[in-house]
């Protein structure tokens, strides 16, 4: 039986690979599925950079927008609904085109997924308090004694990843590590991927940009939204860049300028993490895998000098 195909649009934030998913799915009568952790938030259209209306009124588009801020999403979920989402728009004879910069959440439908149980709303808890109570150093040592084998891939001031091993020891008894060495297979498509990777300084200029323009439609009224529901600090969307920082300056603790650097520089550190893991993690076989050093915008066209070499990518998956 043919492999089912789907093609993976992926980079670092700013890179612009949502106006080259949008194009493509253009031409190529493609469904876009978001595979960004933080797109999924219903409140958080501006600071996230969703699709606008207008995009998402131009070709199908699936799992953005789908989960209120107080339902924290993960990979587990994100890859069963991707999963119907594919099979869904291959029922409709289009083309399935993840983008995004989740680069874990490709990496679930490419290379497979361990199956980590809930650990609770008690673990979860007490996760929380000792990295509030000790923070990320001290707990990441108590985690060394409880579960060295996960202690020892994580940085002791990765405060999110302490926390997570921390509450799945708690919850399940079973380190993280182990659980993550149960793995399911990789999801049966045929995937090819572009990966933007544009210059630092394309990109630190286009974070820049993008702020001021998250300013003008209307970020702080989203942010003054999202505290108004009196979330917990600790749920993924209240950590969505832009978020803590315009906080902040809602509270009067900094003003807006400071608010923009700060974010511009969260980001940029953020985009060089990314940038550094798709580097250095395969999301389709080498023949399938097409690397551009370039950014593009909605106003931007594939230059003639990269039509070629993608036509001939996108041929390859035939």
């Amino acid at each position: 039986m043919k492999q089912m195909k789907a093609l993976i649009v992926a980079g670092p934030t700013a890179s612009g690979k949502s106006a080259l998913a949008l194009m493509l799915a253009e031409r190529l009568d493609g469904t876009i599925i978001n595979t960004d952790a933080m797109q999924v938030y219903r409140e958080l259209r501006v600071l996230t950079a969703r699709p606008t209306p207008d995009d998402e009124a131009r070709v199908p588009h699936a799992l953005y927008g789908v989960r209120p801020a107080a339902e924290p999403g993960n990979v587990a979920w994100w890859r069963e609904a991707a999963l119907a989402q594919m099979a869904a728009a291959r029922e409709a004879g289009r083309l399935p085109i993840l983008t995004g910069g989740s680069g874990l959440y490709f990496a679930s439908l490419t290379q497979g997924l361990a199956h980590i149980p809930d650990p609770g709303p008690a673990a979860r808890a007490e996760a929380r308090a000792l990295l509030k109570e000790i923070g990320p150093a001290a707990l990441h040592a108590q985690l060394a004694e409880a579960d060295p084998t996960t202690a020892v891939r994580l940085r002791p001031t990765d405060s999110q990843r302490i926390a997570r091993a921390w509450e799945v020891w708690r919850g399940s008894g079973t380190g993280l590590a182990d659980w993550q060495a149960r793995m399911t297979p990789p999801a049966p498509w045929r995937f090819a991927a572009i990966v933007l990777d544009p210059p630092r300084a394309e990109l630190r200029t286009a974070i820049s940009a993008r702020f001021d323009a998250m300013l003008r439609e209307g970020a702080l009224e989203e942010v003054r939204a999202l505290l108004a529901l009196q979330l917990d600090p600790a749920l993924p969307a209240m950590r969505a860049h832009g978020v803590p920082e315009l906080s902040a300056h809602l509270r009067g603790e900094s003003t807006v300028e400071d608010a923009g650097r700060r974010v511009e520089l969260v980001t940029g550190q953020y985009t060089k993490r990314q940038a550094t893991w798709f580097r250095h993690h395969a999301l389709a076989a080498p023949a399938h895998l097409h690397t551009i050093n370039a950014r593009f915008t909605p106003s931007e066209q594939l230059s003639e000098s990269i039509n070629p070499q993608l036509l001939a990518f996108l041929e390859s998956m035939a």
